[in-house]
């Protein structure tokens, strides 16, 4: 497995994520009614824990998106060579 296909996959499906999360706080309620229970429908308390600067604005966005691409960077520097170790093929 290589590392530059999937850290810019798993970057851009974050960067998705987190544009379609935005836009939902955008068009639905913060608080709706499930029954007798109040629920709160935003992660902006969510993402400003993972995103330290993100903050609900234009500019937290573009901070967002950054952070989203990191993440998915991340993961993929861990996540191939340690994919490719476990996946030697043995002498056969």
């Amino acid at each position: 497995m290589k590392i530059v296909p999937l850290g810019h996959a798993l970057s851009l499906f974050l960067a998705i994520t987190f544009t379609i999360c935005m836009l939902w706080g955008l068009t639905v309620p913060m608080h709706m009614m499930m029954g007798n229970t109040q629920v709160n429908m935003h992660m902006h308390q969510g993402w400003a824990a993972f995103m330290p600067g993100f903050h609900w604005s234009i500019a937290g966005y573009v901070v967002g998106l950054a952070w989203a691409y990191a993440y998915g960077w991340y993961t993929a520097l861990l996540f191939v060579p340690l994919y490719n170790f476990f996946n030697k093929k043995s002498p056969a």
